[in-house]
């Protein structure tokens, strides 16, 4: 049987604030620390880089991307970071180093996939839609989905 609680909670809620016209981005950071931060990032890729350690590269790189950094600079810098390791891989452990991310990575590594076939450089189309082919298979159309939903841009 149902229980009728009288409860008037739900009318609290300001659906004004829901309205996406509205929308504030929470996830603002410090716009001087966000070059340092890619600074340092960068001088970690290319030793792992130079060391032949392109899958530790690959989880540096991906690691905490500037999601709510306002310099276009920064995002470019990082990007550019981001498919140098890309492009470093051979077409063969492509699959592997796709399997050993977790989703939340590999989500952010097919939104770098995105933003690489949006600004085609030479040569990276073809390297981008094998990490694509392999990150789909591993991770589902969801990933997509997800990706193509979120509001935080790489």
């Amino acid at each position: 049987m149902s229980k009728n609680t009288r409860t008037d909670d739900f009318r609290k809620v300001d659906v004004d604030e829901l309205d996406e016209e509205n929308f504030r981005d929470e996830d603002t950071q410090d716009e001087s620390g966000d070059t340092d931060t890619v600074s340092q990032r960068e001088s970690e890729i290319k030793s792992l880089v130079s060391s032949g350690n392109t899958q530790g590269a690959l989880q540096v790189a991906l690691k905490d991307p500037p999601f709510g950094v306002k310099d276009k600079a920064v995002k470019d810098r990082n990007f550019s970071m981001v498919l140098d390791v890309l492009t470093r891989f051979k077409s063969s452990e492509i699959g592997k180093t796709v399997s050993s991310l977790d989703n939340e990575q590999r989500d952010i590594l097919m939104k770098y996939i995105y933003r690489g076939f949006a600004e085609p450089t030479e040569n990276s189309c073809g390297t981008l839609l094998v990490w694509h082919e392999k990150a789909v298979a591993e991770a589902g159309l969801g990933s997509i989905i997800r990706v193509m939903t979120d509001r935080k841009t790489v």
